[in-house]
């Protein structure tokens, strides 16, 4: 009994352990299962903040990129910007160094050719150097040998027989010199004048060109007076708005069936006058309305001055012209000299121009493209100052023509010297179309001044008593005195008064001066 007792205390105590390590490992799992659980929900949330992390860190990453690339497309067009400021900088610097170059290279040639007409004129110098001093010695033997004939024969004494001789020296060379120039003249003219008439007479004869004096008038006719008030438009709005587009003046008064455009520019002009008979045409005259016409005008006019230049090129087969300058060609159209059109004018001196080196053996080409282009300042004149010979002549420098061209368009009038035969054929070409009958016309005032002012300077000049000019300002005649000019200084006071009027004066073709000289001796037999 016992035995069974000590076993059921024993089986007790042994449940009992069994009990206590089966709670025990089932508090074990139970906390196990707690702590996985929090390891589980742990892992769960790191992940998640970790996820977030990332997504921040990108978030960041990209605005950082996008912060960066904006950065650099900043400094980016800094830099560009910076860099076309540099070029633009040293693009003007590469233009300013050019035309110093080309002003260093144009005063380089002027400087060779100042030093070769020096060295000419040095030579030319030492020729008549050594001629006067062998003149000087023929004259102080000369001189001598009379001396010692006038103490013979007179009673003079020296001073008084030097006064004698140098006035007789005087007299002598001065009519010597009057003499060969009446000689040489003479025979220059005798030469060269047959030789001119055969090459002009040529030259125009195979020219024959219709008249091409033309009257530049701006106006423009309208169906009837009613007109007028709608181109004024209401308190005169269309009228200041056709005035501002167009750069010119708009009058319109009692003239009946016509409104006059007035304006100095002959190309503003004609924009003005096409614009208003295209909107008297439309019949709708408002500001915008004219603003439309006018550009529309101007297009025209642009196209037309182009295709004028180009036929006058072709007309005349001169090639190789830049566009601008076929553009002032055409401008010439709308210009007028003495109402003769600038452009046919051009084209006519090329033909002559032509002929006339064609007949000398030079280069017709050259002699046809400085014709044709020695007026093409005139398209310019009224916006640059100066003469027409040297803006046309600026302004063909810029495009690289020739010295030969260059010359001929600034020489054509006498500005400059001619260093080439062609400048005197064109300005010859140019006289023989603006003088023949019918080329130009000219104002009554600007007649009456002209004759006005060759009559001046003639009366100038000692011993003449009356002057006449005649055959329209061509010709005119001087009368002087006999008694205090001879005929040997007639000769010399012709040619004083030609050139004087060379000088002063500016004229188509040529004047002729006739001085006349008369001795009367009367006397009575008893």
């Amino acid at each position: 009994m016992e035995i069974l007792a000590e076993m059921g205390v024993i089986t007790s105590i042994f449940f009992g352990v069994v009990g206590i390590l089966s709670g025990g490992l089932i508090v074990f799992a139970v906390l196990q299962g707690a702590t996985k659980n929090r390891a589980r929900v742990a892992r769960e949330e790191l992940e998640t903040r970790i996820e977030t992390a990332k997504k921040q860190a990108e978030t960041i990453l990209k605005e950082a990129r996008l912060d960066a690339a904006s950065e650099v497309m900043k400094k980016r067009q800094e830099f560009s910007a910076e860099v076309n400021a540099r070029e633009n900088e040293l693009r003007k610097q590469e233009m300013e160094l050019t035309k110093k170059q080309d002003f260093l290279e144009r005063q380089q040639d002027k400087v060779g050719q100042q030093e070769k007409q020096l060295a000419n004129k040095d030579k030319e110098l030492e020729r008549q150097v050594n001629t006067y001093n062998n003149r000087n010695k023929e004259l102080a033997n000369l001189v001598a040998q009379q001396k010692n004939q006038l103490l013979k024969i007179t009673s003079l004494d020296v001073e008084q027989a030097k006064e004698l001789l140098l006035s007789r020296l005087e007299d002598e060379c001065e009519r010597e010199m009057s003499q060969v120039i009446q000689r040489k003249t003479a025979q220059a003219e005798e030469m060269a004048e047959e030789k001119a008439k055969e090459i002009i007479n040529l030259a125009i004869q195979r020219y024959a060109a219709e008249q091409t004096c033309e009257v530049s008038v701006s106006m423009v006719d309208i169906p009837s007076d009613d007109m007028k008030g709608r181109v004024i438009g209401r308190e005169g709005r269309n009228i200041r708005a056709f005035e501002k587009a167009t750069g010119v003046d708009v009058i319109v008064d009692d003239t009946p069936g016509v409104i006059v455009v007035s304006g100095f520019n002959p190309i503003r002009r004609e924009v003005a006058r096409l614009s208003m008979e295209r909107l008297i045409q439309d019949g709708r005259i408002h500001p915008s309305r004219i603003e439309e016409i006018v550009n529309q005008a101007k297009k025209d006019v642009h196209s037309r001055v182009i295709q004028l230049g180009k036929e006058a090129a072709e007309e005349v087969d001169v090639r190789g012209l830049n566009n601008k300058i076929i553009g002032m060609l055409g401008a010439l159209h709308y210009r007028t000299s003495y109402g003769q059109n600038v452009l046919r004018h051009s084209v006519e001196v090329a033909f002559l121009a032509q002929v006339m080196a064609d007949e000398l053996g030079l280069d017709g080409s050259v002699a046809k493209r400085a014709g044709l282009l020695h007026d093409i300042g005139k398209a310019m004149d009224r916006e640059i100052e100066g003469g027409h010979p040297a803006i046309g002549a600026n302004f063909l420098r810029r495009f690289k023509e020739s010295n030969i061209v260059l010359n001929a368009v600034e020489g054509h009038h006498g500005d400059i010297p001619a260093d080439n035969p062609y400048t005197p054929l064109v300005a010859a070409a140019d006289a023989i179309s603006a003088s023949r009958p019918g080329a130009r016309r000219e104002t009554l005032e600007r007649y009456i001044k002209r004759l006005e002012k060759l009559e001046e300077i003639a009366a100038g000049f000692e011993g003449v008593e009356n002057c006449y000019a005649i055959q329209a300002g061509r010709e005119i005649r001087v009368i002087v005195d006999a008694e205090k000019i001879n005929d040997d200084v007639a000769v010399k006071t012709a040619r004083d008064i030609a050139k004087k009027i060379e000088d002063e004066m500016t004229y188509p073709g040529e004047i002729k001066v006739t001085l006349l000289r008369e001795v009367r001796c009367i006397e009575y037999a008893r």
